[in-house]
């Protein structure tokens, strides 16, 4: 409780917190086929057979990611609410107030490699074992989760761009993503733009990831690093909000634009026959004027 409440305090505001408000993505998506090659092509299946019950990062950047997650997740309590940890593993970094454990009524499920790291995972209400780079698809319906989280695992994806495809299609409208990471990794998974760029880079990427989906407000980014640097892991979420649906024209709206039309052109043939009448000799009579 002590490190996640100095995490709060002090990680407000690190040194990345404004770096995607200056950021101009080009027109088009920038990564080629090869930036997301690794060193290790070989079944992600056989990497991550075996539980690891460990974490990766040290306690001061997890508090900081625990006390972020407090305060922008769905409150634990809220019925019908619902949130998604994709590439979960033992330990999902929530509150404690979250999940089976704690009786919470917000649902919690967890998409990753591990069925045995799933099953011990007491945020987890219910779990899915699947493999996203050998199939980039999420078995839930459109409109599921008021949230979807995943903590230090987007670096190792090979199909971002479909896999952020299918965050948006399974959150609500307004719903949060949120992708976590620091400068640790399994360097022969990670892909290769990730092993071979910085800390800077890598909110831009992510940043990239939502800005091309489309469907997603302008990302943002949480420099969690607990402070002073360079005595603990870094930590930054880069995240952003499902835009809302836009809204159906009403039948009232649809009926008015054809009759405003309706009216001008009747204006418009007026005009035009009184213009040809001033122009014909007295005693003939104008044309007729047809419909536009």
């Amino acid at each position: 409780a002590e490190a996640e409440a100095a995490a709060a305090s002090t990680a407000a505001a690190g040194p990345m917190a404004s770096l995607l408000e200056s950021v101009r993505f080009p027109a088009e998506w920038p990564f080629k086929e090869g930036d997301f090659r690794r060193y290790d092509e070989s079944d992600d299946r056989e990497f991550y057979a075996e539980p690891r019950f460990v974490t990766h990062l040290d306690e001061g950047a997890l508090a900081a990611l625990t006390a972020w997650y407090a305060r922008h997740l769905p409150p634990p309590a809220q019925e019908g609410a619902a949130v998604l940890d994709l590439c979960s593993s033992w330990v999902s970094h929530f509150p404690p107030q979250y999940g089976r454990a704690a009786g919470s009524a917000l649902r919690v499920v967890g998409l990753g490699m591990n069925e045995a790291e799933l099953r011990r995972n007491e945020a987890l209400h219910e779990w899915v074992v699947k493999d996203l780079n050998a199939e980039p698809t999420l078995p839930f319906a459109d409109g599921t989760f008021d949230a979807v989280t995943s903590a230090v695992s987007v670096d190792y994806l090979i199909h971002p761009r479909a896999l952020f495809d299918e965050v948006a299609r399974v959150l609500k409208p307004g719903g949060l993503a949120a992708m976590s990471f620091s400068n640790r990794c399994f360097p022969t998974k990670a892909v290769e733009i990730w092993t071979r760029t910085g800390d800077a880079d890598h909110v831009v990427i992510v940043g990239a990831y939502f800005h091309y989906q489309g469907g997603f407000a302008p990302p943002q980014v949480a420099d969690l690093s607990p402070a002073p640097f360079g005595r603990s892991d870094p930590m930054y979420v880069v995240f952003a909000r499902k835009l809302p649906a836009p809204a159906p024209q009403s039948p009232a709206a649809a009926k008015t634009k054809p009759k405003t039309q309706a009216k001008t052109q009747t204006k418009k043939q007026q005009k035009a026959a009184a213009a040809a009448r001033a122009q014909q000799p007295r005693g003939q009579d104008p044309p007729q004027q047809g419909p536009d």
